[in-house]
């Protein structure tokens, strides 16, 4: 759409406000919402300047200067402001010269996709993230210099069955592992998938279906996949549809992959293909009907999938996730459908749907980055004929601890995977896409979380080391 498009949607649907989005380094959104009177055709068209240094892991205070790009191909009416307000994601430019600024996440996902163009290999890369979140009626959390705890609290948590409710315990709620799929009343949320699917429709997205997950109080949307950086725009779309409808129903969502001990952690498998014009560059007559080049993208993600850890399980908790005996994917291999492998080769009716499902990254992260950085681990692979070695087609958790020390396994903690992206980060910096500085930045950035983390007791620490 043009500016003019644009202001004559604003005077149809009434805009009131324009809200200007943006994505931080951790993939959190950002916003500014300008008043519909002083939106014209040069701020769409030249940005708005805005102070960078306030946003973490970007610009020093004395180089604070940035603008706001907004990208006029998507507007969307917020369909939950009381007020009628339009929200366009924005890319970040620098300020002095206008050239995009080389840690805004979005450009990052723009220029691989760019770079996979120049490459020769295909034209578009296909994304179909799976995103899963837990929902809560409560949840407090304490970090005191004395006092460390955490408390959350659902109707649907197996916990509960012994609660006195004022109306009565009605004892319908899944157990331990026993989320998937049963009916409501079992199943208590229904009513609110469906409003998190008609949330995200209004604002543009494609959706297929919802579904409860297997831990209690554990859900999934499904939408249709698109190219990268739409579809990381669509996953941030999902974050904030899942978070203000839940809120909305006087409850609270939360995108952790492991908020809760002892039962599934929330993942984000990833469903990947390229197609160059018309056909589609991983069908072919190799394993699982996939091409060489598909099995060599596989290869790449494998390899490196150690920093692709430092985006795509970007936070400590992460890693309470994966840990073997939760369906938790810990193991690099891949396989036609054994879900305990790393990399899945899903069951496809039609031919031209060849793909391959990465199953280790979460939602915690920024979908810009994620999905970057495993687009170019996949071109790296295909340049460099990386073979990614024998499937594994049976049952890895069955495996003896003596096999598993065998095989190679994604991170085991956050300050590994940055140690990892900081030695592998030639695949990523390949034509400019990602740069050494705004590795350094994000790795920097990551550490402070790091610290914050390991330098603080835990109460477990407590009950085994107290007496000691």
């Amino acid at each position: 759409m043009s500016s003019k498009d644009i202001i004559k949607l604003m005077k149809d649907k009434q805009v009131e406000f324009v809200d200007l989005r943006f994505t931080d380094p951790r993939g959190k959104l950002q916003h500014v919402t300008m008043d519909a009177t002083v939106v014209d055709d040069e701020l769409l068209n030249d940005g708005v300047f805005f102070d960078g240094s306030s946003i973490a892991g970007w610009k020093a205070i004395n180089q604070s200067d940035m603008l706001l790009k907004p990208d006029l191909t998507r507007p969307i009416i917020d369909p939950f402001n009381s007020h009628t307000t339009l929200n366009i994601f924005c890319d970040i430019l620098d300020a002095v010269n206008k050239d995009p600024y080389e840690r805004d996440p979005r450009g990052t996902a723009k220029k691989a996709e760019a770079y996979l163009k120049k490459s020769g290999i295909g034209d578009k890369s296909y994304f179909g993230p799976e995103p899963e979140f837990f929902v809560f009626d409560d949840v407090r959390f304490k970090n005191d210099m004395n006092e460390t705890s955490f408390s959350i609290d659902s109707s649907e948590g197996p916990y509960n069955t012994g609660k006195k409710y004022e109306n009565g315990n009605m004892g319908h709620r899944p157990g331990i592992k026993g989320g998937y799929f049963p009916v409501p009343p079992v199943d208590s949320a229904q009513d609110m998938r469906g409003e998190y699917l008609k949330a995200l429709k209004d604002m543009g997205v494609k959706v297929e279906k919802h579904h409860h997950e297997v831990a209690p109080s554990q859900h999934e949307l499904g939408m249709y996949f698109g190219t990268l950086t739409n579809m990381a725009d669509n996953l941030q779309l999902y974050k904030y549809a899942v978070q203000m409808v839940t809120h909305s129903f006087g409850k609270t969502a939360t995108f952790m992959p492991k908020p809760v001990k002892g039962d599934n952690g929330s993942g984000m498998h990833c469903h990947q293909s390229i197609w160059k014009g018309s056909t589609p560059v991983f069908m072919g007559k190799e394993y699982s009907g996939l091409s060489k080049t598909a099995l060599y993208y596989i290869g790449g993600i494998l390899k490196h999938a150690k920093a692709i850890n430092a985006f795509s399980n970007a936070t400590t908790n992460s890693y309470k996730r994966l840990i073997p005996g939760f369906e938790a994917p810990v193991i690099l291999a891949y396989s036609a459908r054994n879900r305990s492998a790393s990399c899945r080769i899903p069951i496809i009716n039609n031919p031209k749907a060849a793909r391959m499902e990465i199953r280790f990254p979460d939602a915690a992260g920024n979908p810009y980055l994620t999905f970057a950085s495993m687009l170019m681990a996949g071109i790296d692979g295909i340049k460099n004929k990386i073979d990614p070695g024998k499937s594994f087609d049976k049952d890895l958790y069955t495996l003896s601890e003596s096999e598993v020390k065998k095989l190679p396994t994604v991170c085991g903690s956050l300050r590994e995977a940055m140690q990892s992206l900081d030695k592998d980060r030639k695949f990523l910096t390949q034509g400019g896409v990602f740069t050494d500085d705004q590795i350094d930045a994000y790795i920097d950035l990551k550490f402070q979380e790091i610290y914050k983390f390991e330098h603080t007791p835990h109460p477990i620490e407590f009950e085994m080391y107290y007496s000691g």
